[in-house]
């Protein structure tokens, strides 16, 4: 049995053609948490799979604001680019290849449950930071998500525990 040594700085995730599901780590247009984070990075160098790194955020159904071209802003707050920017940097550093997504949608979580069918992720974290966004809706898109993801779902501990 041989071993495999890679240097930081080496690409160590697979090419698009390469056999096998990236990681999907996603929030719904607030900061990442941490853990979560680190989790999905850590995860993707040991399979050697990408990261696609996607934030989920509403798109108000406002006309006018489509056609100046506000719904093609950066993220909503400063704390949201910089946790995506973090994980991303992060995972760079470690030689994996990073995808970022931000979806908008009038439907953030049916637009979320479809990213997750159309990318096919091998493991789907799931890392909003509960202190930044409201319990209830934590709540729905955990049941949701839970109801109807069919790969493997991760969720920080104390997302765990809810019903």
């Amino acid at each position: 049995m041989g071993v495999d040594i890679r240097d930081r700085g080496s690409d160590v995730s697979m090419g698009r053609d390469a056999a096998g599901r990236p990681v999907l780590l996603a929030t719904l247009g607030v900061p990442l948490n941490e853990e979560a984070a680190v989790f999905a990075v850590d995860t993707a160098v040991e399979s050697g799979q990408r990261l696609v790194l996607a934030n989920v955020t509403a798109l108000e159904p406002l006309r006018m604001s489509i056609a100046l071209g506000y719904d093609a802003l950066p993220e909503l707050t400063p704390e949201v680019s910089a946790s995506l920017r973090r994980s991303a940097e992060l995972a760079r550093s470690l030689g994996v290849r990073v995808e970022r997504l931000r979806v908008r949608s009038p439907r953030p979580l049916r637009a979320l449950l479809e990213l997750v069918a159309d990318v096919r992720p091998g493991l789907f974290v799931f890392g909003p930071d509960r202190k930044a966004l409201h319990e209830r809706r934590y709540r729905k898109a955990l049941r949701a998500v839970r109801d109807q993801v069919t790969c493997l779902v991760w969720v920080p501990n104390d997302a765990a525990r809810q019903p």
